[in-house]
């Protein structure tokens, strides 16, 4: 229940255990009158960031996405998911080793969903994989993971009142895996309750992905 989407549909007065189709759901094909695509070649759309793509109750419309992901080659679609148990559920036929446009970023908080996830998420047939620890829960050992094609690992803290502590020791040795595996790194925000040196800071929402620039700590391949 701390989960940012809980917070989310409640300050816009949503019903999280509710899955539907929202106002913008066929976004992606839609055109203007001239036959113009409204959205543009290259636009990243974050598909179902507030939810998870993988849902059981959102079985009934994947497919549908599929076809749509399918027609739009030229856009770069961006799904998040802890869900990835569930990808063979409704995968199009012609997928195959998976397609260009889609990039799947499985999310881990601690050592027992990294090796619950992460151990099914390589052995799928996906052409773009990140990594998303967020939350950050705990220290992760991620040395069995970081090959096989994982392009990115990011991290942050968690937020909200209940957030849990993330410790920038963490943080930094996940870096030093992402540095030694050769995978692009970014330390996203440090959560509400952020400790270093062994002192605890609370850090205000607005500041947490400023304080996480800050730290520099952020590695890309060259």
């Amino acid at each position: 229940m701390n989960c940012y989407v809980y917070r989310l549909d409640e300050k816009f007065g949503r019903n999280s255990s509710v899955v539907t189709k929202t106002k913008s759901f066929d976004l992606p094909i839609r055109r203007y009158n001239n036959g113009e695509y409204k959205l543009k070649t290259k636009d990243i759309i974050y598909t179902c960031l507030s939810s998870d793509f993988f849902l059981r109750d959102a079985d009934v419309w994947r497919r549908n996405i599929w076809d749509m992901i399918k027609e739009r080659a030229d856009l770069e679609f961006f799904i998040i998911t802890k869900r990835i148990d569930r990808f063979h559920v409704n995968l199009p036929e012609n997928w195959g080793a998976g397609y260009e446009n889609v990039t799947i970023a499985c999310t881990v908080e601690n050592q027992d969903r990294a090796n619950f996830r992460l151990s099914i998420f390589l052995s799928l047939p996906i052409k773009h994989r990140v990594i998303v620890c967020e939350p950050l829960l705990e220290q992760i050992d991620f040395s069995h993971y970081l090959g096989d094609g994982i392009e990115e690992v990011s991290i942050g803290g968690e937020s909200g009142n209940k957030a849990r502590i993330c410790d920038f020791d963490w943080v930094l040795d996940i870096r030093d895996q992402c540095q030694k595996a050769k995978v692009d790194f970014y330390f996203r925000q440090t959560g509400a309750l952020f400790r270093k040196e062994n002192k605890v800071y609370k850090i205000d929402r607005k500041h947490q992905q400023i304080q996480a620039q800050k730290a520099n700590v952020d590695y890309r391949v060259q």
